[in-house]
């Protein structure tokens, strides 16, 4: 099978960081003072993939608007402490080696949902920054997934680009952007349907090189 460009989803694609994010949400929730919610890692892989805001909604209903999404920007912070601060490999099996050998022969990029900075940290944590053509969040554009994985298309002018995804919502996405779809199916979530599916992230080898 051919593509000439893969873009890659993080949280539940590339690795789970959810325990880390978790006690970076509870760090915030106290520093507030505030005795609960306990945000716990189940939760949050609930919830990752989807845009910041609605993350707020969904994990402090019971506050204000104003007051939920000041508190998730603190929990942000909090959290990319936790992140750098962890000593876990928080990486899926395979996943450095497999983007090694990919990006030998592939041009790829990632295009999450995140915050500002968190793709920077995983790279760095993972010490694949240089294997990695480009990336963008919504801080970067002002735009959620879908927009941004065809900015991506069109920056690079991929005419058979191919997203890596966990949740449904990443493959509603790319099909607004006009990808193929690949479900990553050992992540967080359930999709509807896919172009392809892998069980381990080294399957995209398979897919990918071995044509």
């Amino acid at each position: 099978m051919k593509t000439d460009g893969i873009i890659l989803d993080v949280d539940g694609t590339l690795w789970d960081a959810t325990p880390a994010a978790a006690d970076g949400y509870n760090d915030a929730i106290t520093a507030r003072g505030m005795d609960s919610p306990h945000v716990t890692a189940e939760q949050l892989r609930g919830l990752f993939g989807r845009p910041i805001p609605e993350i707020a909604d969904a994990v402090f209903p019971d506050l204000a608007p104003n007051d939920r999404y000041t508190l998730i920007e603190e929990c942000m912070k909090y959290q990319g402490k936790r992140l750098l601060e962890n000593r876990r490999d928080m990486l899926y099996p395979g996943v450095a080696d497999t983007i090694r050998t990919l990006a030998a022969r592939i041009p790829l990029f990632i295009v999450s949902n995140c915050q500002a900075g968190y793709i920077e940290t995983f790279l760095g944590k993972s010490g694949l920054t240089p294997f990695i053509r480009d990336h963008i969040c919504p801080a970067d554009t002002g735009l959620v997934k879908g927009p941004n994985i065809r900015l991506i298309m069109d920056r690079y002018q991929l005419k058979k680009a191919v997203y890596v995804g966990n949740i449904d919502a990443d493959r509603v996405a790319t099909e607004e952007a006009g990808a193929a779809f690949c479900f990553a199916s050992y992540g967080y979530g359930e999709v509807q349907r896919a172009d392809y599916v892998i069980d381990t992230f080294a399957d995209l080898c398979t897919l990918f090189l071995n044509g």
